[in-house]
């Protein structure tokens, strides 16, 4: 790639995920830049060539990386911009933020969740704030944990965008010996397919926690795709394949995962935590607790039915017995 060609990547966010995709991107790229919000991680990556939070296995050519503390100054130095930040502190992290600041820059969501003070998957709150046209916003999706990508193993990513072309331009900077990727014009299915997927890991884990096995969880997730498609074709209705990687192998693997935070967070419930505990005995965002009041409440005005997403949502924010909730819920499965 040419120096006339090549563009500027900038990664907001330093968590497992932000970790990973800098890891990836630099395989193809000489030059990163990477937002972190405190400043004494940065002064140890330089140091000790590795993120000290988070992917500690994970060595960086450190002349690869422009570092930041300054968000407007990553933003400004760049002219793609990846935001892999919990969906919670989005619209804290970016607020500083003006719509100059991010004009005729290009944006791909890797969050996977729903900004929760407005109810809006990433792209929707991009352009509803900020004016930025839906053509230069885009999506990463697909099963892929960090920590897989971490250990290099073979991974494929989904990268989405109604101008496709951006797509094909940021996959080049994701294609390596471990990614393959795949392009998708499908922004709105992808996404909150990914916001989804969260909540019903979290359901698996539930059961796992209860002590349900194997043969109900392939129940679940089977009846999970089915309830995934209905919601994504009632808010987008286009021709799209729910049984392609960027669906239904995204739900498999956060479903299944040993990875899974959503997953961990919900067999923490099932087996007797209370929303507080699961949650101070995590270090991470289980981006599913938030999402599923989101969908929850979105969902009042397309009435679709989602067994799956109401009985988690009942157990989280109406304090319902998770055994009897699971137990309802079976009724309802095919």
């Amino acid at each position: 790639m040419s120096k006339k060609t090549e563009k500027k990547i900038g990664v907001i966010g330093s968590g497992s995920w932000a970790t990973a995709i800098v890891k990836i991107i630099s395989n193809n790229s000489n030059h990163i830049n990477w937002f972190f919000r405190n400043k004494e991680d940065i002064e140890y990556l330089k140091k000790h060539k590795h993120n000290p939070r988070y992917l500690s296995s994970v060595d960086f050519e450190t002349k690869k990386l422009n570092l930041y503390n300054d968000i407007s100054e990553c933003v400004k130095n760049s002219d793609v911009i990846i935001l892999a930040i919990p969906s919670a502190f989005l619209h804290s992290s970016i607020k500083s933020l003006s719509r100059h600041d991010l004009k005729n820059k290009v944006f791909f969501s890797a969050i996977k969740g729903i900004i929760p003070e407005y109810n809006l998957i990433v792209g929707e709150y991009l352009n509803k704030f900020y004016k930025i046209p839906f053509e230069n916003i885009g999506v990463i999706t697909g099963p892929c944990h960090a920590e897989e990508v971490a250990m290099e193993k073979l991974s494929y990513l989904t990268l989405a965008c109604s101008n496709i072309s951006n797509a094909e331009m940021l996959s080049v900077y994701f294609n390596c010996r471990y990614i393959k990727t795949t392009n998708s014009d499908d922004i709105y299915g992808t996404e909150y397919s990914a916001v989804l997927k969260n909540v019903i890991a979290l359901a698996g884990g539930v059961c796992h926690g209860l002590g349900y096995g194997d043969n109900y969880l392939a129940v679940l997730v089977s009846n999970a795709i089915q309830e995934i498609k209905r919601f994504v074709d009632a808010v987008h209705p286009i021709n799209r394949d729910i049984n392609a990687s960027a669906y239904l192998g995204d739900l498999l693997v956060t479903a299944y995962s040993q990875f899974s935070r959503n997953r961990m967070f919900g067999t923490m419930l099932g087996k007797g935590h209370s929303v507080k505990q699961a949650q101070l005995e995590m270090n991470m965002i289980a981006e599913g607790y938030y999402a599923v009041k989101c969908v929850y409440e979105i969902n009042k005005k397309y009435k679709v039915d989602m067994p799956i997403t109401t009985a988690v949502y009942n157990i989280i924010y109406l304090n319902k017995d998770p055994r009897s909730e699971i137990r309802e819920l079976s009724e309802k499965l095919s």
